[in-house]
């Protein structure tokens, strides 16, 4: 899964490294040698993925909403290879229910951190590095009561591009997920599989997204150095149907 040429003694930092995908990101990466900065806002779940590496670690907990809280990243990461963000805090909902509160957090974790981020790491990262940050499927193929969700999802889209252009020869890019079983839909208790189900009859590729898919996707991303300024579109042709 993992090109050990482009991770082995590099540097990697993983913004949102408690979550499901990002420790599954974690534990490959660590696996191919790199060493880790596990970042994120719950540093329970930080050292829990701390646990199930096999090289390196540094916990460091992040709030993306904050700007100091990014500048202590920083200090604290000093120089690094790559930095991979999952962060995302939904704000779902018709538009007539939402709080103005829930949708600038949702701003902040998406598009306002990713560029702080920028603002106060790229400095920082040795030649060949780059950002990848995590996008969705929601901003191609929009559906109601997820219109925060498509806009920060969209935003964050151009925002690579105009950072690669900005940070160049930083590379920046993102991934976007479509329907990815990765333990947000649980929640659906005994109609999650149906719902499953029906996501692979629609899609081309005719199957559900695993972490695995993602994983793979962002290491392609960050071995890749003629790649900057794209969106990698993890969703099996879910956005075209």
């Amino acid at each position: 899964m993992t090109d050990s040429h482009a991770l082995e003694g590099r540097r990697l930092v993983v913004v949102g490294a408690g979550s499901h995908t990002g420790r599954r990101l974690a534990r490959a990466a660590s696996a191919a040698g790199a060493d880790l900065v596990l970042a994120g806002p719950d540093p329970r779940s930080l050292e829990w993925t701390a646990g199930e590496l096999t090289g390196p670690s540094t916990v460091v907990t992040v709030d993306l909403t904050n700007e100091d809280s990014i500048a202590a990243l920083a200090e604290r990461t000093g120089r690094f290879d790559h930095l991979v963000s999952t962060a995302a805090i939904p704000a779902n909902g018709p538009v007539a229910d939402l709080e103005l509160e829930a949708v600038q957090r949702a701003f902040a974790a998406k598009v306002i951190g990713p560029l702080l981020l920028a603002k106060h790491l790229a400095g920082q990262v040795e030649e060949g590095g780059s950002f990848t940050f995590f996008s969705g499927v929601a901003a191609w193929r929009p559906v109601p009561e997820r219109t925060v969700m498509a806009t920060t999802n969209g935003a964050l889209a151009f925002l690579v591009q105009a950072l690669a252009v900005e940070l160049a020869p930083v590379r920046v890019n993102a991934v976007s997920p479509g329907i990815v079983d990765s333990g947000a839909w649980d929640r659906l208790g005994a109609d999650k599989e149906a719902f499953l189900r029906g996501v692979a009859e629609r899609n081309p590729a005719r199957r559900v997204g695993t972490a695995d898919d993602l994983v793979r996707t962002v290491l392609f991303a960050v071995g890749s150095p003629f790649v900057t300024g794209t969106v990698l579109h993890v969703d099996g042709g879910g956005r075209l149907v």
